[in-house]
């Protein structure tokens, strides 16, 4: 057993304090840790693959590995040999200038956190952050990654997100939109307003509940102003609005009610019919004689 434990306490090399039982300390640390984040990662994936979405999982599981990696780090660090209290001045002067230069990273990560845990924007919504609307594509520990309508990536530090005011388009199931349909005021309204209900109804995605609503808003100056709205599902909310649209559009001119145009009615205070100014062209006095059309 004495040899044994002289073994373990003897160091590893001539010029170094550390022993072999520091290293077997440390190997074991190493492992346990190890261990530990494994069965945490398995046991997350477990209780929350069904409550969280998988982008927010994989944020949660990394910042667990790096905290068990940090704590492991500060258990084995005294086996080392390391002077603690010395590290902690040295780290309290060093933490100062790193948190100046590091706050915007410090702010961002912690930003990430809390995004997941209020959980405003998932991948694959469709958001506008800033002068920034996209569809969100990747959102990790530092930043959020948006693809613009067209094709553009944006990164959006985390901060950003957090902190700025976002419009989520497809956090409901359902979206409304609405147009405005002029028609003649020669045209029957409520014909009008029969066909566009009877092009909603047909129309597969068009949602009936809530309700469409239909009906006459506005009497303008060129034309009698139909409201339209109608409700659809978030993710196919485009192409319902334009589709209808256009159906709309050439239903009516089937029905002969065509969409009209801005007219302007003209009338002259005073009448202008029989008065027509005449200008005669009479040579000039300095015209040269050459040039002058004379006839003998």
């Amino acid at each position: 057993m004495d040899g044994l434990n002289f073994s373990l306490n003897a160091p590893v090399t001539s010029i170094s304090a550390i022993t072999w039982g520091h290293l077997i300390y440390v190997c074991l640390v190493v492992i346990a840790a190890a261990v530990v984040s494994r069965v945490l990662m398995i046991y997350l994936k477990k209780s929350l693959t069904d409550k969280i979405k998988r982008n927010q999982l994989d944020i949660l599981m990394r910042a667990v590995k790096y905290g068990i990696a940090v704590v492991a780090f500060l258990v084995i660090l005294p086996y080392f040999e390391v002077n603690l209290s010395g590290l902690l001045v040295a780290g309290g002067f060093a933490s100062i200038v790193i948190g100046f230069a590091s706050q915007s990273v410090i702010g961002n990560m912690i930003s990430g956190l809390f995004l997941i845990i209020e959980r405003p924007v998932s991948i694959g919504d469709n958001i506008n952050i800033g002068s920034a609307t996209g569809t969100v594509t990747d959102i990790n520990i530092f930043s959020t990654i948006i693809k613009t309508y067209e094709g553009i990536y944006v990164r959006i530090p985390n901060e950003t997100v957090f902190t700025s005011p976002i419009t989520n388009y497809v956090a409901h199931v359902a979206r409304r939109f609405e147009y405005t349909v002029g028609i003649p005021y020669a045209a029957d309204a409520t014909v009008a307003v029969r066909i566009i209900k009877e092009v909603i109804r047909d129309h597969p995605l068009a949602l009936r509940e809530p309700v469409p609503s239909v009906y006459v808003d506005e009497l303008g100056d060129n034309a009698v102003a139909v409201k339209v709205r109608v409700w659809a599902p978030s993710s196919e909310w485009w192409d319902v609005r334009t589709e209808l649209l256009w159906t709309i559009k050439t239903e009516l001119e089937k029905n002969g009610i065509e969409i009209p145009f801005p007219q302007r009615e003209v009338w002259f205070r005073n009448e202008l019919a029989g008065r027509v100014s005449v200008r005669e062209e009479r040579p000039s006095s300095l015209t040269p004689a050459g040039d002058r059309d004379e006839t003998i």
